[in-house]
């Protein structure tokens, strides 16, 4: 029986998490508007999944863990590109107004995207294939992964405060968020998960209730820039061509 719950857990660790993204990605696909969801979140998810793949090199954790970083890579990879394909047409790299240095994830096509995954994943196999035997770069790197990761609803609880609302981003995200994060502090202390995803997970699901407040207090009705008309949004572009 216990052999049982433990296999169904680990596969509920392994499914679940990218899982979580599924009702998010089709309801930006059904209204054919990214507006809400902060596309940093995919930013963070694949940063810190393919960091937390050459973790798994260093400490071979549970595999269930591995996979899920595998499948939640994969999911974003797909939520970033239908993000970039309904984007609003206020985004910043539509108006051409990013504020960011070499306007960082805020990129005008999904290759671009990709090209510099490739190159963080080539950056971190060359450190690997040189540092992979110290110890101690192992534990900085696990710390990075799952230190990244934990930082994963600080955009949206930014984004969140911004449009003082919540409209756009699902319930259901944010209930598998607060979930799922409570799920995985508590599978990861009774596995005896290594130190990194203990201290991550608490501090992760502290973000998660943060946003469960702001539910409460803003709620989901659009905000203001969600409800220009379309001659605002056309006088808006023709502005920044100027």
């Amino acid at each position: 029986m216990v052999t049982w719950i433990s296999v169904l857990a680990s596969v509920g660790m392994a499914v679940g998490p990218p899982l979580v993204y599924a009702d998010q990605a089709y309801s930006i696909v059904k209204k054919q508007d990214s507006t809400g969801f902060s596309r940093d979140v995919c930013a963070i998810l694949l940063l810190a999944n393919i960091t937390r793949c050459f973790f798994w090199l260093g400490n071979r954790f549970e595999l269930a863990l591995l996979i899920q970083s595998l499948l939640m890579i994969l999911a974003q990879l797909a939520l970033l590109y239908i993000c970039i394909r309904y984007r609003s047409r206020l985004s910043p790299e539509t108006l051409g107004a990013s504020a960011r240095p070499f306007a960082f994830w805020q990129w005008a096509n999904y290759t671009q995207y990709l090209e510099f995954l490739a190159a963080f994943i080539l950056c971190q196999a060359i450190l690997f294939l040189i540092l992979g035997r110290s110890e101690l770069f192992i534990s900085v790197l696990g710390f990075v992964a799952l230190g990244l990761e934990s930082t994963l609803p600080i955009p949206q609880l930014i984004s969140n405060y911004k449009q003082r609302s919540l409209y756009g981003f699902r319930m259901s995200t944010l209930i598998g968020w607060f979930g799922g994060d409570s799920f995985k502090t508590v599978y990861f202390f009774l596995q005896g998960s290594p130190l990194q995803f203990k201290v991550c997970a608490i501090f992760q699901l502290s973000i998660d209730c943060a946003i469960v407040v702001q539910r409460l207090i803003y709620g989901n009705a659009p905000p203001a820039t969600a409800l220009l008309e379309d001659d605002d949004v056309e006088q808006a572009l023709a502005l920044s061509e100027e």
